[in-house]
């Protein structure tokens, strides 16, 4: 199973698409490996860096309709060479939502005004992100504040995370 945990990288931005994760120029790469350079190349959003601001996260924190555009797992992919195993998004695009389980990851839906309080209270600043599964809590800690919001897995969603994704969930099941 993928750690879902790590520190926090914030994209302050609505409607980030696939080719914003991983632009389509890319996607002939004959490996995962071969994305990790490129992930989020073309995101613009102001002060964003991704050569700099990548590097050690391992969870996103966004606004509404990640993974938005065409369908590829490609995006997802990307994310996962780069060791980000959880996005945590008020919305997400179906089809992206999908992939994220099917590959392993996890994708934490919060209400608009939880994602709100956690950018204005932890974006910015250095926060560390932990989700427990058997809880449906995700925990959100910088300095000596902290705050806990809880998230909704579907039963398969939480079979998908245990087995590491879809793959290796059927070759066990089916």
């Amino acid at each position: 199973m993928t750690n879902f945990s790590g520190d926090a990288l914030f994209l302050n931005r609505n409607d980030i698409n696939t080719d914003e994760i991983i632009p389509a120029r890319y996607l002939t790469a004959g490996s995962k490996a071969e994305l990790k350079a490129h992930l989020l190349e073309d995101l613009k959003i102001d002060g964003f860096d991704p050569r700099v601001d990548i590097k050690g996260k391992g969870v996103i924190i966004t606004r509404s309709n990640f993974g938005c555009g065409s369908s590829r797992e490609h995006a997802v992919w990307a994310l996962e060479i780069n060791g980000i195993g959880m996005v945590i998004a008020e919305s997400f695009a179906r089809i992206f939502y999908r992939n994220m389980f099917a590959c392993g990851l996890l994708a934490v839906q919060l209400p608009a005004d939880a994602i709100a309080a956690i950018f204005t209270g932890f974006a910015g600043q250095k926060a560390a992100v932990a989700a427990d599964l058997a809880t449906g809590k995700v925990t959100i800690s910088a300095g000596d504040r902290s705050r806990n919001d809880p998230f909704v897995l579907s039963d398969f969603d939480k079979a998908l995370l245990a087995s590491g994704g879809w793959v290796n969930h059927a070759d066990a099941h089916y």
